[in-house]
């Protein structure tokens, strides 16, 4: 048998897998959305008149935040996720008063958390509504963003606090997918080039040989690197698990919106190093790989969702075979994350979705919680995976 036919058959085989395992694919997203919609329906219901958004919960307590957290926008992006989903109206009503809670953010200048934000909010009501105050928001929020750009540097800073000249860190991929967005919404180059220029610096510095990522890279004024170290992982030198998925997840995306060869090539090698360092039976990574604590570390729900989500998009842009591949580890994370260790039941862990997530573990700061952004990348996965399998949620009576 030559290789090009071994292939061939390997590919067919885990497709055929896959297809036999349909109806318990779509029990389990059936069974995920229930829980989702209940929980949701009660966190915004609770805060549908606030002025803050719930973004954690821990023994009967909310860790609410102002407007202008960077997750403000995940709450309004996962009712509209939900709404896409199942077609449910009291969603989209919901999702608007939640959006219209973030009038003022895209003004706002002293972040590089927009993408977080807006897009989560407006831009996933833009796509639903087609509305004019949507994409001004959208346009607003990236003018405000792209201020933040250095020529010099070649990227967004990420930060006004800290002892570093300047510094960027590789959360801010996420940002990018908003710049592409609107320069495609507006036929403004200048958005995608500021992207464009921020993806290449990334590539350039932020990462080891292995694809793993530093999680601060702090540059000189004229563009030379100042150093490479961590906020919120385990050591400079460790692989803290959400960092490595934000930098999945972002150059995925820049792929999609600029077809160049060397951000797949990226994605593709940091999948790889995801799926060779997280070891645990679950799927599920510890919040640091290198934590030596490990087994007895924190999980992080979050990474694992983020890192789900990715790769069901990364699939489509590569091989039948790799493209399997990465359906099936998808598809083993939210296999994990739909069970009961993962998975709220209805009414409990503050009517968040997923449990133990880690957000700031040097801090001592959130850990072993739900968190509003783990509940919307595990959405965002299951809609991705929905329509990879062709499982039509909106008529499952939700």
């Amino acid at each position: 048998m030559t290789i090009r036919v071994s292939v061939l058959v390997s590919v067919i085989f885990l497709f055929l897998s896959c297809q036999c395992k349909d109806t318990d694919m779509e029990r389990m997203i059936r069974h995920d959305l229930e829980v989702a919609g209940e929980q949701l329906s009660c966190l915004a219901g609770m805060y549908r008149d606030s002025t803050v958004f719930p973004r954690s919960w821990k023994e009967g307590k909310y860790f609410d935040k102002q407007y202008d957290d960077w997750t403000s926008g995940f709450i309004p992006g996962s009712l509209w996720l939900y709404y896409e989903m199942t077609g449910d109206k009291r969603f989209a009503e919901q999702a608007r008063i939640f959006t219209a809670k973030l009038k003022d953010v895209p003004f706002i200048e002293s972040t590089h958390d927009l993408g977080f934000m807006v897009l989560n909010s407006y831009g996933r009501q833009y796509e639903n509504d087609r509305d004019s105050v949507s994409l001004s928001a959208l346009v607003a929020a990236s003018n405000s963003l792209i201020k933040r750009f250095d020529e010099r540097i070649g990227a967004i800073r990420s930060w006004d606090f800290g002892e570093w000249n300047y510094p960027v860190i590789i959360d801010n991929m996420m940002n990018l997918e908003m710049l592409f967005r609107v320069s495609e919404l507006t036929g403004n180059p200048v958005y995608r080039e500021v992207a464009v220029r921020h993806a290449e610096t990334t590539l350039k510095n932020h990462f080891r040989d292995d694809a793993s990522s530093y999680h601060v890279v702090s540059y000189n004024d004229d563009g030379s690197v100042e150093s490479k170290c961590t906020y919120q992982g385990y050591s400079d030198s460790s692989h803290w698990a959400r960092g490595q998925a934000w930098g999945l997840y972002g150059f995925t995306l820049c792929y999609r919106y600029t077809g160049e060869k060397r951000y797949l090539q990226q994605a593709m090698r940091i999948a790889r190093m995801i799926e060779d360092q997280v070891l645990s039976q679950d799927a599920i990574p510890w919040w640091d790989y290198d934590d030596p604590s490990i087994p007895d570390a924190p999980k992080d729900a979050s990474a694992a969702a983020v890192t789900a989500s990715a790769l069901l998009e990364l699939q489509g842009m590569v091989s039948c075979a790799e493209g399997a591949e990465w359906v099936n580890y998808a598809i083993r994370i939210l296999t994990s994350l739909s069970g009961e260790e993962y998975l709220s039941a209805p009414g409990e862990n503050g009517f968040f979705v997923l449990r133990h997530s880690t957000g700031a573990a040097p801090f001592d700061s959130e850990i072993d919680v739900p968190l509003n952004y783990a509940d919307y990348y595990f959405l965002e996965a299951l809609q991705r995976l929905s329509k990879l399998k062709s499982i039509n949620t909106q008529k499952m009576g939700l």
